[in-house]
């Protein structure tokens, strides 16, 4: 099955965040989804490593300079 892809290019700055971790609270472990944005996320990795810790995977796909992907996971279960 292929990752959900959430652009969220178009959506407000004040928005992006919200929608993300809804995207990311809906995923079943062991699921992920891509995140295109037009800047590094970076604030956000931080923002979830602070209330996910060790509960969520990032990897970057494409970094910028114009469009930034990052698959964003819910590890299985230990």
């Amino acid at each position: 099955m292929a990752d959900t892809e959430l652009d969220v290019r178009d959506e407000p700055p004040a928005r992006r965040h919200q929608l993300i971790f809804e995207t990311y609270g809906a995923l079943a472990r062991g699921a992920a989804f891509v995140l295109v944005n037009d800047h590094d996320p970076k604030p956000l990795y931080y923002q979830f490593a602070a209330e996910h810790a060790g509960e969520f995977t990032w990897d970057y796909l494409e970094q910028g300079p114009e469009r930034w992907q990052v698959r964003i996971g819910r590890p299985d279960a230990a």
